[in-house]
């Protein structure tokens, strides 16, 4: 497995997060070895790969939930092995909510801003503030036996983003939200990001998301970093065909990747047309062609049906190393 090299993005000698030879892993199993990378403050780091392929440990090794095998993790450039997680610099919001099943949605947003030194009144106040740009408000009297998982989700994101930690740690959080409330969230996640600085690794199996979200993206597969870089990188130049797939729709045509938005209909090259898939704002055309199958996405709804000859084009492609196929 080749990882790409790239210049260390930190801004100064403190990365927020930084991973030298990481190990991780369950009983005498590694999940992930090898792990080497750095996160600046104020960037987002998105980890991308399918289940099992060691995200949710990587979190919970940051937190302080899972011990290394071998390595280090690092949090404002320092080495964190054996601290607990609740000496630690994070803030986590993982697919198990763990609220408290004693306390109100107001007093659990509440609580680590009392911790932090805030009055009763004041730590009130502004986790009702945050409950509100949540969209929560109707649920401040409520406890968690009260909600659902998808309301259960948002509270716990509450309560993080309440600590203004130095690093966020996120587990999907967005897994049980629909599409409106999806956006109210991310958004939310950003704007305390950048208010405060803090930065933040994203775990999630959608690509959309993460390369929506991220400044950094981290494609793990087969036990280790297949691949570091900015969306735009990892979208545009995947150094496998793993990759490749995991970061977005692709087709193999002709020996090389090809991405539906990197072809279009209507050109020299032709084609019959073998499925057709409407998206809403666009129409996803599978054409079928003597070199192999060719995924193309047009705007709008579909204009040609199975069976039908079109042609079309193709503006880039992505031609893999021998090594890497």
């Amino acid at each position: 497995m080749r990882v790409p090299e790239r210049p260390d993005l930190a801004t100064g000698p403190a990365p927020a997060l930084a991973c030298r030879d990481l190990v991780l892993g369950h009983g005498s199993a590694p999940v992930l070895s090898g792990l080497n990378l750095t996160l600046p403050p104020g960037r987002t780091l998105a980890l991308l790969g399918p289940s099992g392929s060691g995200k949710t440990t990587l979190l919970h090794a940051i937190a302080g939930f899972v011990t290394p095998m071998s390595g280090s993790v690092l949090l404002g450039g320092r080495d964190v092995h054996g601290v607990p997680p609740e000496r630690r610099a994070v803030g986590v919001v993982f697919q198990s909510c763990a609220l408290w099943p004693h306390l109100t949605v107001l007093d659990t947003v509440a609580y680590p801003l009392r911790r932090a030194g805030a009055s009763g009144g004041v730590a009130r106040d502004q986790a009702a503030e945050l409950l509100s740009r949540l969209k929560i408000s109707s649920l401040a009297a409520r406890k968690p036996a009260e909600l659902s998982g998808g309301e259960q989700q948002r509270v716990a994101l509450a309560r993080a983003l309440a600590r203004r930690p130095d690093v966020f740690l996120f587990d999907e959080p967005t897994a049980h939200l629909d599409a409106h409330l999806r956006t109210v969230v991310l958004d939310e996640i950003a704007r305390q990001r950048g208010e405060g600085g803090a930065a933040a690794v994203y775990a999630t199996h959608d690509a959309t998301e993460a390369l929506a979200i991220a400044d950094l993206v981290a494609v793990l597969h087969g036990g280790g970093l297949a691949q570091l870089g900015t969306p735009e990188e990892v979208y545009a130049a995947p150094v496998d065909e793993q990759v490749a797939r995991l970061t977005g729709p692709v087709s193999v045509f002709d020996g090389a990747l090809v991405r539906p938005d990197w072809a279009c209909l209507g050109g020299p090259l032709t084609a019959t047309v073998a499925e057709v898939r409407f998206r809403g704002p666009h129409t996803d055309y599978l054409l079928s062609t003597p070199r192999g199958c060719v995924l193309v996405r047009s705007a709008g709804p579909p204009e040609h049906e199975p069976g039908a000859s079109v042609g079309w084009t193709l503006s880039r492609r992505v031609t893999l190393s021998p090594e890497v196929r």
